[in-house]
């Protein structure tokens, strides 16, 4: 699910910076801080927007940046257990397929793509259902509920495993 939240921090502007609009720098400076990161509130940090800027910041001493206030915009994307995403298949392995869910990609096992049978056809990539002759490959959307998710460092991210095995779940056709 996207959240969206609304937060203060204090910036570092430095030095080099100070002739161009302060607008601009905090965006870009806020944009490299929390970009990517995850939050376990929050979830991973798709985006910083509609940044509001102290124009008076404080300069410390042996310190030659300036430090302002800032209060902007977090759009963010956590995963939520038991959630019915949507998305296209990015990869095919021989062990699953990843679908891309947002930000992130979703893992589902072979063993959890259908109730069927499910054989992996390496000429393709792709996989192929043998009762109903239904293949899955790269480009395909596909309809999935999250089953589970686990969370690594900040930088290292969520991984989210999927299974298409209840009703109306699996390819979209």
């Amino acid at each position: 699910m996207f959240l969206y939240a609304r937060l203060k921090d204090i910036i570092r502007i430095p030095p080099h910076r100070f002739v161009e609009p302060l607008e601009k720098v905090s965006m870009e400076l806020l944009n490299q801080k929390y970009v990517g990161l995850y939050d376990s509130e929050l979830g991973i940090i798709v985006g910083v927007y509609d940044v509001k800027v102290e124009p008076v910041g404080r300069v410390l001493p042996g310190n030659g940046g300036s430090y302002h206030e800032a209060e902007m915009s977090l759009l963010s994307y956590k995963p939520v257990l038991h959630e019915v995403v949507e998305g296209p298949v990015v990869d095919v392995k021989d062990f699953g397929i990843f679908v891309r869910i947002g930000p992130i990609d979703g893992f589902v096992h072979k063993s959890q793509i259908s109730e069927e049978y499910v054989e992996y056809d390496p000429t393709r990539p792709g996989f192929l259902m043998k009762q109903s002759n239904k293949i899955i490959e790269i480009g395909d959307i596909v309809r999935a509920r999250i089953i589970g998710v686990s969370v690594g460092t900040e930088r290292e991210g969520v991984r989210v495993q999927m299974t298409m095995r209840q009703p109306y779940l699996g390819k979209v056709e």
